[in-house]
C-alpha cells in the first residue's frame, strides 16, 4: 500500500491546500484515501485527547470525519506543546533516545492504512522541523518507507539549493517537488529555466502553481479578530474577502490613483482622515481599518452602513497594523470552503498527477 508524505521547505507553504487537493483528486479517481499528520504543531483539546487543528480540518475536507479509524489521536500521535518542547530540551521526553516517538507514528500509520489504496501523510513546518525530538520529515519518511513530495513556496525567490540538498537526503523517496505561489512575472523564468534545471538533476517538477489572490485572502470578520479589532458598522458584511491592503496616509489625489489599481483591498487609515475614508467607502473597498483607536464621524458611519462596508477599529498605529496585515495575508490558514474548492482546482489543473501516480505505483 503506497504512502505519500507532503512536506515543504518552510512553514506556511500550502501543505494543507495541496494535501486536500491531492486527496480529493485521488478520491475522484476511485481510490480509498487515508490521512494522517504525524506531528501536530497546533494543539487542540478534544474529547478523544490532544489533537491538531490542521489535521481535523483536513480530515473534514476529505470526508473522513465519520471514519472510525481516523480519530484525532490516531491521526496525530505526536502533538507538540510548550511542555513537550521543554521536556525534549531538558532530556525528559520519553521515546526520543530510543526512537519511540517514530515507532508510535509507524504504529498509527499502519492502523490508518488498513483497507486504504493510498495514505497521505502531511508534514508540519519544514522538512527539518522536529529534528530536536527525532520526528523530522526525513526521519519519518524513511521510517515509514514512503514517497514524498516537497512544496517550495515562492517568496522572494525559490529555494533551489535546499531542494538539491533534500534530493541528496531523500534519494528515491523523493517523488518530486511542487513550486507554489509563483507570481505571474516569474512564471516564464521558473518554467523555462529553474524547472528544467531541477529535472536535469533528477528532481521531477510535479507542478508550478501560479499565485492566486483568493488563496492569500481573509474575510473581514477573521481580519478583525486577528488584528484584535472591533467591527463597529455593517456587521452583516464581515464575510467579504480581503486579499491585499492599502495604507491611506497620502493625499487624497495620490490615494485615489493607487486605490483604483487595488482590488479587494482593505484600507488602513487613521481615524481622523475622513477624506480618505469617504473615498475608500465610495470606491467599494471590503473594509476600513481605522487605527489609533479613533472613531469616525457620523457621516462616515452612515455611509458605511448604506454602502455595506464594515469599519474595524484597532488600537495600534498605522505602521504596526500594516505589518500585522502583511503577515496575516502571507500566513493565513486555509479554512474556508471556497478556498478548499479553489485549491482543489489549482491542484487538478497544474499538477502532473500521471507522473505522481506512476511514482506511487498506482
Amino acid at each position: 500500500m503506497p504512502g505519500l508524505y507532503i512536506g515543504s521547505t518552510s512553514g506556511y507553504s500550502g501543505k494543507n491546500t495541496i494535501t486536500v487537493g491531492l486527496g480529493l483528486g485521488f478520491q475522484q479517481a476511485g481510490l480509498k484515501v487515508g490521512y494522517m499528520k504525524p506531528v501536530g504543531a497546533m494543539p487542540l483539546e478534544t474529547e478523544a485527547g490532544l489533537a491538531d487543528e490542521d489535521a481535523l480540518f483536513v480530515r473534514a475536507a476529505l470526508g473522513l470525519a465519520e471514519d472510525p479509524a481516523h480519530t484525532p489521536t490516531a491521526m496525530t500521535p505526536v502533538v507538540v506543546t510548550q511542555d513537550f518542547k521543554v521536556d525534549a530540551f531538558e532530556g525528559r521526553l520519553p521515546g526520543v533516545a530510543d526512537g519511540g516517538l517514530v515507532a508510535n507514528i509507524k504504529s498509527a500509520y499502519e492502523g490508518l492504512a488498513k483497507g486504504r489504496d493510498l495514505m497521505l501523510v502531511a508534514g508540519s513546518g519544514s522538512m527539518y522541523s522536529g529534528k530536536y525530538s527525532g520526528v523530522d520529515a526525513i526521519s519519518v519518511v524513511k521510517a515509514l518507507g514512503i514517497q514524498s513530495v516537497v512544496i517550495d513556496r515562492f517568496e522572494k525567490e525559490l529555494n533551489y539549493d535546499l531542494l538539491l540538498v533534500l534530493k541528496e537526503q531523500l534519494g528515491d523517496n523523493l517523488s518530486g517537488v511542487i513550486l507554489n505561489d509563483v507570481p505571474p512575472p516569474f512564471l516564464e523564468e521558473v518554467s523555462g529555466h529553474l524547472a528544467p534545471f531541477l529535472e536535469a538533476r533528477g528532481i521531477p517538477v510535479l507542478g508550478i502553481l501560479p499565485r492566486d489572490p483568493l488563496m492569500g485572502s481573509i474575510t473581514v470578520g477573521d481580519l478583525a479578530q486577528r488584528l484584535g479589532g472591533k467591527v463597529i458598522s455593517a456587521h452583516h458584511r464581515t464575510d467579504r474577502v480581503v486579499s491585499q491592503f492599502l495604507i491611506g496616509t497620502m493625499q487624497v489625489e495620490n490615494f485615489m490613483l493607487h486605490f483604483r489599481k487595488k482590488k479587494n483591498a482593505a484600507v488602513i487609515v487613521g481615524g481622523d482622515r475622513a477624506d480618505v475614508q469617504l473615498v475608500a467607502l465610495e470606491g467599494d473597498c471590503p473594509c476600513l481599518v481605522l487605527t489609533g483607536n479613533l472613531y469616525p464621524n457620523d457621516v462616515i458611519l452612515t455611509r458605511s452602513e448604506v454602502l455595506e462596508t464594515s469599519i474595524i477599529i484597532v488600537r495600534e498605529d498605522t505602521f504596526t497594523v500594516a505589518k500585522k496585515m502583511e503577515n496575516l495575508l502571507t500566513r493565513h490558514k486555509m479554512r474556508d470552503a471556497v478556498k478548499v474548492r479553489q485549491g482543489a482546482e489549482l491542484v487538478a489543473k497544474h499538477l502532473r498527477m500521471d507522473v505522481l501516480r506512476q511514482s506511487l505505483g498506482l
